[in-house]
């Protein structure tokens, strides 16, 4: 099957981020089926904007709310079960981090420094944690 036969499914995801005596922290979940360390995403429901979609992904997979940026920070692509996911990230400064979520029997969540994130995150979203390292850097 090429690619062009390959269906296209949007997703929105963020990275949740806050900081805490000057460092940055990045709030990280277990994906269901590798149970490697990723950022909150899924698909964008019909009617939320992708920003809205996102964060509601971060509640119920991380347990997260907060401030979600504008504009988009980063895209990547991936193919799983046959398609092409198309996923648009989006920045969200953590406001509230709650002891009791959605998802929080199916995922691990871990609270982790940036230079962590960028050690055990997936490798396919590990280019979006280190331009999010370099924007962190730029921004202090």
């Amino acid at each position: 099957m090429n690619n062009n036969s390959k269906k296209t499914i949007n997703q929105s995801g963020v990275i949740p981020f806050f900081s805490k005596d000057g460092e940055t922290k990045i709030v990280l979940v277990t994906s269901m089926e590798t149970r490697q360390w990723i950022i909150p995403k899924g698909s964008i429901e019909k009617d939320m904007s992708p920003q809205e979609s996102a964060a509601k992904e971060a509640l119920e997979e991380a347990g997260v709310e907060g401030i979600v940026s504008d504009s988009i920070f980063s895209e990547y692509v991936y193919e799983k079960w046959g398609g092409i996911y198309h996923v648009k990230i989006y920045l969200l400064e953590v406001k509230q981090l709650f002891d009791k979520w959605d998802e929080m029997k199916m995922r691990n969540r871990k609270v982790v420094d940036l230079s962590e994130a960028i050690k055990i995150i997936k490798p396919d979203q590990l280019e979006i944690m280190k331009k999010f390292s370099s924007y962190i850097q730029e921004k202090n």
